[in-house]
Parts: C-alpha cells; structure tokens; sequence
C-alpha cells in the first residue's frame, strides 16, 4: 500500500494554512516537525505570507516545485474541499485533513464529506475531523495536538489506532507519564476514505509495532476489518481493542428472545473472540495490556509466583490473580529447597506468596530469589510487589528484574504498592511492564495467557434446499419447524389438528401424554396466552384443546389455524438457539440457557457467521449450563456431538435465508442422552 507509506513516512509534507505563530493551531505541525528533526521537506502554503522561519511559504498547491508524498489540512471546513481538489491535482499521495462538520455534522456535513472524497479523486485521505497521527518509530509528528508539548516522547512496540483525536492525546500522555512507548499512533476521525482497517492491515508489516491497541466506536466494512486482523495475528501481533458502547440497551427484537439477549456489544463480544481480539474491560486495559503484550512473552500456564516484601498488598494481588482464573501454587520441593538455601532470616519462602522482607533490599539476595523462580518449574510468570521502602532505590527493584527477564522467557512484571509514579515510569521504561493497580496486573497477566489460533473456515458441505416459495411475515411453528427440519434439524414428532375432536383422534397414536399447542402464525408467544399445555393424557385432549381455544380467543383476536399435537420430550437438557443480524457486522448466531431459563440467566454465547465446528464447541464451553450436558450430579452424559450438528444445521439455515430471514429461533431444542439426538421442541421464523 505506497499511501500508507507516504502516510506514515512522507519524504515531503505540504502544510496547507500554515502560520508563523507555533501557538496557534495552525502553526503547531510545522513548529513539531521541526521539533523533532523531520528529515523530509515542508512546504508551507500560506499566500499571505512569504516565508514561515526559514521555509519559503507557497500560495497554492499549484506553485509547489514537487507533487508531495502528504497535505496535512488546517485550514476551515468551508476551504478544505478546495484545497484537497488542488492537492490532488498536484499528485499529492494522501492528505490528513483536520477540520470538522462533515458527517458527524447530520445530512449537510455527510454531503460535504461525499464532495470531500470526490475531490480527492486517487488521493488518500485520513480524516476529516481527525487530530492527526504520531510516528514515534521515526519521529514524524503530522498533528496540531497540544499533547506533543510533552518531553521525553519513548519509542515502543505499541501501535495505536483510535477513532477518536482526544483518546489518542490522551494515552500519548499517559503513556508518557508511565514510560510506555509507542510505535504510531493515528486518528482516523470520520473515516470519509482511510478506515482503522487499512491501517490495522499496515502494523502487520511494520517492522516497529509489536503490539496493536484499538480504540473503536464502530467497524465501518467487517470483511475488511476481518481480513486485517487476520494478517496482524498471522504475524504474531496481538490486538487489544476497547470498544464504546458497551452500554446501550440493544436493539429489541420485535417477537424472539434472541434480540433481548443478543445486542450490539455481544455482537462485538463474539467478532472479537472469532477473530482473536483481546477486549480491553476498562479503559485502563487499553494501555496496560499492551503493555505486557508488547514485551512479545506467553504465559505458557496459569501458575503465578508472586514475590514482596508487603504481605497486604501481595494478598490484594493474589486475590486479583485468582478472580483471574490463575493460581499460586506453593515452590515444589527442589525451588522451595534453593530458597531456603539462602538461609534469609525472617523471609517466607516456601509458600506463596514469597516474603522476602528486607531481602528485597539488597539487589545480591533478590537477584538470587528470582533467578531460583524464574528457573523453577512450578511458575510461568513472576509478579513482583513494589513496596514503600523501594521509593528512594527504583534501582534495587529494576535492576534484578531485568536479570531475571534474560534468563527465561516467562512473563515478568511489577506491582508497585505506594503512589510512586516515578518507578512506574522508570520499570516501564527499563523493560519491566509496571502497574499501579492489583487489577491491572491480573488482566494482563490474563491476556497473556496462549491463546489459540483463530478458527479457519471450514469448507462444509451444506444441504441444496428449494427456499423460492416460502411466503413473507410470519410462519406459524409447524411450518417453521419443517423449514428447520429441511436444513437438517431434527424436531418433535407432531401432528397438526383443526378440532378438539381430530386432536383427540390423532394424539392416541402417540400412546402416552402430549404436548398440546394453539396453532397461529400470529401468535408467536403461546405460553402468554395460555396456548401450550404439557402432559396431557390421550383422554383428556379434546377437553383440554376446547378449554385452550376459549382461554386464547379471550386473550387475543389472533386467527387460529388449528392445534399442534405434539410428543411429549423426557429427559433432554433445554437450549435456545437463535439468529441476530446487526446492520454492520452481518448475520449470527446465539447457542444460550433456553426454556424458562433464557431470559431468566441470560446464559448465551454468540458468533457470527460464518460459523466452524470448533467454534461452536467454544460456543457450548462458554456457557455455565454446558456442565448438565457432562453428566451434572449422576445425570445421563448428553448427546453434545449433536447439538453441534444442530447448531451448524442452523447456521446453514441462516446463511441460505440470508437477508429474506428477519428473526429466527428454536426455543427450546432438547439435548437428549448421548446417542439419542437433539429434538426441537419450538421454532419461530419470520421471513421478509
């Protein structure tokens, strides 16, 4: 991609409204390249001016003496359309353009930022209503951003991508304050041209970034966005992403379960979790993760060895390192022998966690402690707690820490107890991925945990099914339930009835109780009125639907097809399965806690299609409820093998619907003992 190279690393960088005055915002990008040593040329264009210090100022793009690799834009919304037009006339590679009132600005901004892309014609554009980006790697600063007022700017292994301008000076900054470098960071504003995507897809390749930090409002194309995160991953880069929104009350479906349980953010949950994502929970996880991922160190298992000199603040880690899903096993015999080797009086040091006392004082004695833990084999990762009386001597600290880092590959990391920024600052900025909450430290530790390779598609052979003549709006459950079973599904055996009477003659054949339902595509909820009864003897039937059809008339002016007469399931364990479809990250699927306990537990996993066999295994372990399927409490084993085929049977549904399909669910699906199958016990479909 030669734009992202002029993006990133322009070798001439054309200041479109530059001014003299380094205290204004148009005067800042000039007065920070120069800061910082830009190698490249600057041409100013300012025609009310001559010259800005030493650089000869241009009144148009049209006098420049090259076609420069970048246009960086300051001037208004009501010249920037203009402007770009001349800078790609004058082959200008790509333009970052600062100014708002485009599309965030409602219609009129949204057709100003359509003009704002035609006039750039070939030309790339960042922006618009963005601040800009940061290359630390070469120290090229193309933004107005006051954050680069700051000194002592590191250069790190940490890319990040925000669409929003404020969070990027905002982890600039803390970044700064922390000792946490970075590689790029870039605003990409409104997106009218240049997505996060394109420049996600650009850090697999870079050779500076170690590490990718996303911060998102929305993904604007999902294959894209796929197809790059696939690459960074590919090349062993993880992504951690902080994504906004995670409190909106979802889209509503208008009659399934599935649109209360599965809402925007659970759509972004299961995109992450397809795609390899670490998910920052806190915004604090943005930095701090990154932090330790970038060191390029796994956590090959879950055995933590923490060591201080503070017992308080070593518990209030490990209880955090254990809300993890870590442990904190004891030093086997051999380590556990070779500390107490060391003869430290006072010290505590065939437990965990390791108490070293005033050991961790002296650099000779600790450097000797963790290099025993970092060879030991119990551990896979070394927390260390900073205490008040290291405040003076962040040395002391630092220095056996990054000993102990060179012998092994495992994690290490610090907690540093007391408010002491300042060794936060020198730890990070030594090596040593240093935190100043418990909570920090447990996260990252969590992220650090292998993880798996994203799931690649499974190519499976899916059922030719004649959809042509399916009719639009609602189908009542029979008929929902043999458009499942033509895909695969196995359902109830059932009966359809008109009567009382023809229900009584056609539920003897089942010879045992049944299900009995009311039989409407316009009721979609039958419990609610009274239209489903379970357990009904043979004899009873025809009373039993006499009394249904005066209870749901009196309930609802719905029409009545008929009855659904159906066997009565024992012994299955009960699921939901439904579909979402969000309006920018396409269709999905949601496997949950199903019957009277979906909305109750709320209980679900979801992904997105399209969906592989291992993928919905995770799908099933995601959920607290799949220990009924192991055979919880003496219980049969479940047929779990078949639910998968039922799910992947669903999903082929789905995809062959495709945009006819508004909602569709089976609630419940029973799980029968292993061997035995799965039944569905209730399906709903609305077609368009």
């Amino acid at each position: 991609m030669t734009f992202i190279r002029a993006l990133l690393n322009p070798a001439s960088v054309v200041v479109v409204g530059a001014s003299s005055d380094p205290t204004k915002l148009t005067g800042r990008p000039i007065a920070y390249l120069q800061q910082h040593k830009y190698q490249g040329r600057i041409y100013p264009i300012n025609p009310r001016s001559d010259a800005i210090g030493d650089l000869k100022c241009y009144a148009d793009a049209r006098t420049l003496p090259e076609a420069p690799d970048l246009g960086l834009v300051l001037v208004g919304a009501n010249r920037v359309i203009e402007s770009v037009r001349e800078l790609a006339a004058a082959g200008t590679k790509a333009a970052i353009v600062l100014a708002s009132g485009f599309g965030e600005a409602g219609a009129e901004g949204q057709r100003l930022q359509a003009q704002l892309r035609e006039a750039a014609g070939p030309m790339r554009i960042l922006g618009p209503n963005t601040i800009g980006l940061v290359n630390l790697s070469d120290g090229i600063m193309l933004t107005a951003s006051g954050a680069m007022e700051m000194k002592d700017f590191r250069a790190g292994g940490i890319a990040l991508l925000s669409q929003s301008g404020g969070i990027l000076g905002s982890l600039l900054s803390r970044g700064v304050g922390r000792g946490i470098g970075f590689s790029k960071l870039i605003a990409t504003g409104n997106e009218a041209d240049i997505e996060v995507a394109d420049l996600l897809e650009a850090m697999a390749d870079d050779p500076a970034t170690t590490a990718v930090a996303l911060y998102l409002e929305t993904v604007r194309n999902v294959e894209k966005f796929r197809q790059a995160t696939t690459r960074v991953i590919a090349a062993g880069k993880p992504i951690v992403a902080y994504k906004v929104g995670r409190s909106e009350t979802g889209a509503q479906s208008a009659v399934s379960h599935t649109g209360a349980l599965a809402g925007a953010d659970t759509v972004y949950n299961a995109l992450f979790k397809q795609l390899g994502i670490i998910r920052a929970q806190t915004f604090a996880d943005l930095l701090d993760i990154p932090a330790a991922l970038a060191q390029g160190r796994v956590l090959a298992g879950r055995r933590i060895a923490i060591v201080t000199s503070t017992g308080g603040a070593a518990t209030i880690v490990a209880d955090n390192v254990g809300l993890a899903g870590l442990e904190m096993p004891s030093p086997d015999p051999e380590t556990a022998q070779k500390l107490l080797a060391l003869d430290l009086k006072e010290a505590i040091l065939d437990r965990n966690p390791i108490d070293v006392t005033l050991a961790g004082l002296r650099p000779d004695l600790f450097r000797a402690i963790l290099k025993i833990l970092a060879e030991s084999p119990s551990y896979d990762a070394i927390v260390v707690v900073v205490g008040s009386s290291s405040i003076g001597q962040p040395d002391v600290v630092a220095r056996p820490l990054l000993d102990s880092m060179g012998i092994s590959n495992k994690p290490v990391m610090a907690y540093v107890s007391p408010e002491a920024p300042g060794i936060i600052q020198h730890l990070n900025a030594s090596g040593i991925p240093a935190y100043a909450a418990p909570e920090s430290c447990a996260a990252a530790l969590k992220a650090l945990q292998q993880r798996p390779d994203p799931h690649a598609f499974e190519d499976r052979a899916k059922p030719v099914v004649d959809i042509s003549d399916l009719p639009t709006g609602a189908l009542n459950e029979a008929h929902a339930k043999r458009l499942c079973a033509q895909f695969g599904l196995p359902i109830t055996r059932e009966v359809i009835a008109t009567t009382p009477s023809e229900a009584a003659s056609k539920a003897a054949d089942f010879g045992g109780p049944v299900v009995i339902k009311i039989l409407s595509k316009e009721i979609l909820h039958k419990s609610e009125v009274g239209g489903v009864i379970v357990g009904v003897a043979p004899g009873d039937v025809e009373a039993t639907c006499e009394r249904m059809l005066i209870r749901v008339k009196a309930a609802t002016p719905a029409r009545i097809d008929g009855f659904l007469i159906q066997e009565l399931v024992k012994g299955g364990i009960e699921f939901i399965l439904g579909y979402k479809r969000d309006p920018q990250l396409g269709p999905g699927i949601l496997l949950g806690a199903g019957g009277v306990q979906t909305e109750l537990y709320q209980d679900v996993a979801m992904r997105l299609l399209p969906v592989t066999r291992d993928e919905v295994r995770d799908m099933i372990g995601e959920l607290k409820c799949s220990v009924l399927l192991d055979g919880f409490r003496s219980s049969p084993v479940a047929d779990t093998e078949a639910l998968i085929e039922a799910v992947l049977s669903f999903a082929d549904m789905v995809s062959a619907l495709d945009s006819r399909l508004e909602e569709a669910e089976i609630n419940p699906i029973f799980v029968l003992p292993k061997g035995n199958g799965v039944r569905a016990g209730d399906a709903l479909a609305v077609l368009r």
